[in-house]
């Protein structure tokens, strides 16, 4: 009879767009393999370039969007696969939902300031939204719920994504999320 494979892990980090998710995902991505564990990236926007190519980004497209992100991070932790998810969430019903149905949960807040998101905005997004092209920004003209009790919250307003990344990584480690 094959020996069972432990649950993976599910690391979630959330904050306005252009706070930083993806950048420090990355940075964590390289300080846990460096620790030799594997893990798989879920980006927002990677995925929704595949699962809603035309995005509309209505309620019920997000509700659905999140829940299919979720319902993938379980498929992975399920069986063995760590992974680390870098999406908005603008509701906290989405990342509680990820919560309740994942057996290794982390929910990261990446905070930062709105002027400063504004000011990295290497997608244009905000830009966007300010010109009316874009009419249901999270932060902007949709609302974003930040995190009641995040399991870690770091500021990269002043934090760089390297030194967030290693806060995660210390807050976590405190708590025992890693041990097996």
């Amino acid at each position: 009879m094959p020996k069972p494979i432990p649950p993976g892990f599910a690391i979630w980090l959330t904050g306005l767009p252009s706070s930083g998710k993806t950048t420090v995902a990355h940075a964590l991505k390289g300080l846990l393999t460096e620790r030799d564990i594997a893990i798989q990236m879920l980006d927002s926007d990677e995925l929704r370039t595949r699962l809603t190519p035309n995005p509309t980004y209505t309620p019920q497209e997000r509700d659905w969007f999140y829940a299919m992100i979720t319902f993938l991070a379980e498929l992975l932790t399920e069986n063995g696969v760590n992974c680390l998810i870098a999406a908005t969430a603008s509701r906290r019903a989405y990342r509680e939902a990820a919560r309740q149905r994942l057996h290794r949960f982390a929910e990261v807040y990446v905070d930062c300031p709105l002027e400063q998101c504004q000011g990295r905005d290497t997608k244009g997004l905000w830009k966007r939204a300010q010109e009316g092209e874009i009419t249901s920004l999270p932060g902007m003209n949709a609302p974003y719920e930040p995190p009641q009790a995040p399991d870690v919250h770091v500021d990269t307003g002043r934090l760089s994504a390297g030194e967030a990344a290693q806060h995660i990584l210390a807050q976590l480690d405190s708590k025992g999320f890693f041990a097996p």
